[in-house]
């Protein structure tokens, strides 16, 4: 389960939570390691889930994990990785990661194709009007009927 956005985030606003510019240049040697690996560990063809790490105030970067992926991966399998992916590597298959009979019902509805723009899944869900947790509404922007 790589997590990118974690040294991301460290590079960019490391600074601001006290590291010292020797730490902020080796995080960046790791955060361009990590997108190396990402593209090695798609080319042997090894699963690969979603994840973030982010806590306190960068939990707000933490859908950024998606583009940093897209870089070196195609927005399909970045989006599988959230998906079917980690609900296989969970052993949940069935239960979470798909639009099946007797899953949990967990939906969002996106304006636009993140396929086209993995952006579209960032920035706290303000492309998502829509979230379905085991089928009940937890986030509904555009007051959608759904009964």
């Amino acid at each position: 389960c790589p997590t990118l956005v974690t040294y991301e985030m460290l590079k960019a606003e490391g600074a601001q939570y006290g590291l010292q510019p020797d730490s902020i240049a080796k995080i960046d040697d790791v955060r361009l390691s990590g997108l190396d690996s990402l593209k090695i560990m798609h080319d042997a063809g090894l699963p690969m889930a979603y994840g973030s790490d982010l806590l306190g105030d960068m939990h707000a970067h933490q859908s950024e994990e998606f583009t940093i992926r897209a870089r070196v991966l195609p927005a399909a399998e970045v989006i599988r990785s959230a998906t079917s992916t980690a609900a296989r590597l969970l052993r949940k298959e069935g239960e979470i990661g798909s639009l099946t009979p007797g899953a949990w019902a967990d939906l969002i509805v996106v304006d636009g194709n993140p396929l086209d723009d993995l952006r579209l899944l960032t920035g706290q869900g303000k492309h998502i009007p829509l979230i379905l947790q085991r089928g009940r509404a937890v986030k509904n922007r555009n007051m959608l009927s759904i009964d």
